[in-house]
């Protein structure tokens, strides 16, 4: 790797390679095939302070101010060989804490920042409903003040870390009144609260049977009067949607970062399995299309790299990266997807097999297209940027 990464970040993401190779896969087709959380090998992420990297020393991080260039870089790496894990260490924090730690207030932070970068409890974001995913807008959960308590009713769907044995926290967002726009039109207001798992009222539905990412928990949620104390809501009332859509920009270039590790694991395993399969006396990488396809594949998975790390670096920096993110989301779902076809090909029968880590590369990498905001949504975004009049609906 080069890419501009620091020694230190050069150095995590070798220790988290040779973790995710000798701890990771190894035992990944198992827990896909019981549709399971392995809270073994959660717990020694959290050890190897994984869940810790974009958090500062204050609350619980291995950094003065945290590193969430050296987070991409773990996401990666573990999705390289499970994106079931990778996904719920990018939601866990991305999701689950970044909202406390970008918006909360200080007691809130905490409160609840060291068991979230500890990796001993897991947090989760309810914004997607039925009619409500792509437009928040549309949003059917309330929130209706009562004295000194917040009363919650509505539901929530597709929600990563749910359900799990550890999750202990659940960011929501609800209608709590309406806003008048400068051009007079009304628009529900959006806030967002911290609820407590488990809670009163607060009911986990049935694991979705999903095509891919077996392992990552995802369940639909039912809030029944649930009742938070008022010192739960998230910063400021009528902010839910920004803060929503402050974090899916951040937590897009972890995604990036997310896809690109997918690829990466198909680039390597059609190389080592063109090396290996000999066809007609001749192994298959000296067959010219073989060797064209996965040079098409390794550029791919460069070019979704650079667009992660760019996208990383405009952030770190506090310049403007909301474009940069959604472009870099772009290029790596799709290569992750390319590239899993093309692994898959190049495989034959093995690639079709559950137990290859390219078969599961191949159900998995679809989801990389429609989470955190589908590519739609992306390009809506980038033209929206670009000033473009047909960037809206």
């Amino acid at each position: 790797m080069g890419y501009g990464f620091t020694p230190a970040q050069l150095e995590l993401a070798e220790q988290v390679k040779e973790f995710a190779d000798t701890v990771v896969a190894p035992a990944s087709y198992e827990y896909d095939s019981k549709q399971t959380l392995p809270y073994g090998i959660i717990r020694q992420m959290g050890e190897m302070g994984l869940f810790a990297l974009p958090f500062p020393e204050r609350y619980g991080g291995s950094t003065p101010h945290g590193d969430y260039t050296a987070f991409c870089l773990a996401v990666e790496q573990i999705a390289r060989v499970d994106q079931s894990l990778g996904v719920t260490l990018e939601a866990g924090i991305g999701l689950g804490a970044v909202p406390i730690l970008r918006f909360g207030s200080q007691e809130q932070k905490e409160g609840w920042l060291p068991q979230l970068a500890a990796g001993e409890a897991l947090g989760a974001f309810g914004l997607t409903e039925a009619g409500a995913g792509s437009d928040a807008g549309a949003t059917r959960t309330t929130a209706v003040r009562d004295g000194d308590h917040w009363v919650i009713n509505g539901s929530k769907q597709f929600i990563t870390n749910s359900g799990t044995d550890i999750t202990r926290l659940l960011t929501v967002t609800a209608v709590t009144g309406e806003v008048v726009r400068p051009d007079g039109t009304r628009a529900p207001e959006l806030s967002a609260f911290l609820v407590p798992v488990p809670s009163e009222g607060l009911e986990v539905g049935p694991s979705y049977d999903k095509i891919g990412w077996h392992t990552s928990d995802t369940h639909p949620l039912t809030l029944t009067d649930v009742r938070v104390p008022a010192e739960n809501l998230l910063g400021e009332r009528g902010r839910g949607f920004a803060y929503a859509v402050a974090c899916l920009d951040e937590g897009r270039i972890a995604f990036a970062a997310l896809a690109t590790g997918a690829a990466q694991g198909c680039l390597e395993e059609a190389i080592r399995h063109s090396k290996e399969r000999v066809v007609f006396g001749r192994p298959l990488e000296s067959r010219q299309h073989v060797a064209f396809t996965i040079a098409r594949m390794a550029t791919r998975v460069h070019a979704a790299r650079l667009a992660w790390v760019e996208a990383a670096r405009l952030m770190a920096e506090g310049e403007p990266f909301k474009q940069a993110a959604s472009m870099a989301k772009v290029i790596a779902s799709e290569a992750a997807v390319a590239c899993a076809h093309d692994a898959s090909q190049i495989m034959g029968g093995y690639g079709f097999l559950n137990t290859s880590v390219v078969g599961r590369h191949y159900r998995d990498s679809k989801v990389l297209e429609v989470g955190e905001g589908t590519t739609e949504v992306q390009l809506m975004v980038i033209s929206r940027e670009l000033g473009l009049t047909g960037g809206g609906l």
